[in-house]
């Protein structure tokens, strides 16, 4: 799933290549993908665009006479730029395509979505606010004024374990599996360490952990194309999706715990004190 620092390039990306640019065409193919009907997909014809924005993880592009055009790439989508946009019609139910959009330079953008579990989703709205999944969000990791105090503030009387609760988007925007992963190893902590039980110094070195591994992750996607930016991605993981690989830090084999629909990965020496952490779908079998 696209994350913060990928959803940030990708606003990047659109920011530098159509802001300025008048929309020409803007087709669903895949009908489940369009969460809103008023203002209708057909407004968006001839408005231009005035801004690239992200909230959490979703792309918001702005258009003048007041509308926005936001999406969230879901677990499988992803952004197809087209520096020359096909002419070929896409057909609803026969690609993977949902939505296509056209620039008034011949310019254009297909979101895409692999697999059978179809989660994207596009908004037309005249506020951001107006996508509920917006206006739930927390705050911003990278916002300046997020600072130590406040994280901590977030943190305190939460009887949830430290991985949940980073990748809650109503209590910190933007972080998923991936980079709460990172951000927990380059931590040294466990992902079952519960948030309340957190002393001084361990939500000192989470935090700086959380504002170094987010930022490191958004300059490196930072004025990537799209095709580049999964990579990009991949190559800077530690420990995620690293599962028998060897720790960068302390050299011990990366491990996973898997769940019904989601896994894990972490470092039993940096993070658990050499403890492996038990398989939950094993557990299950031998209660």
């Amino acid at each position: 799933m696209p994350e913060m620092p990928e959803v940030e390039g990708l606003a990047r990306f659109l920011r530098g290549r159509v802001v300025g640019l008048g929309i020409t065409k803007a087709r669903v193919a895949a009908i489940s993908a369009l969460k809103t009907y008023d203002p209708p997909i057909d407004a968006l014809v001839g408005a231009r665009v005035e801004d690239a924005r992200r909230h959490g993880k979703f792309v918001d592009l702005v258009l003048e006479g007041g509308l926005n055009l936001v999406f969230h790439l879901a677990k499988a989508g992803w952004l197809r730029w087209h520096a020359a946009l096909p002419e070929t019609v896409v057909k609803p139910g026969r690609s993977p395509i949902a939505l296509r959009v056209g620039f008034d330079d011949g310019s254009g953008f297909d979101l895409t979505e692999a697999g059978t579990k179809k989660s994207l989703a596009v908004y037309v709205v005249r506020d951001p606010s107006d996508v509920p999944g917006i206006a739930r969000l927390g705050p911003d990791p990278l916002d300046e004024g997020f600072d130590r105090d406040a994280f901590a503030a977030l943190l305190e009387g939460r009887r949830t374990q430290i991985k949940g609760l980073l990748r809650d988007q109503s209590v910190i925007a933007g972080i998923g599996n991936a980079y709460s992963d990172e951000i927990l190893h380059a931590a040294r902590m466990s992902p079952y360490a519960l948030a309340a039980n957190l002393d001084g110094s361990e939500v000192d070195g989470l935090y700086e952990a959380m504002r170094t591994t987010l930022a490191d992750a958004v300059a490196t996607a930072a004025g990537k194309p799209p095709a580049e930016l999964k990579d990009a991605k991949r190559r800077g993981m530690a420990v995620h999706a690293r599962s028998g690989e060897t720790c960068p830090v302390c050299g011990d084999t990366i491990r996973t715990v898997y769940f019904a629909d989601t896994d894990f990965q972490y470092c039993p020496t940096c993070q658990t004190d050499g403890k492996i952490l038990a398989d939950r779908r094993l557990s299950r079998l031998l209660r």
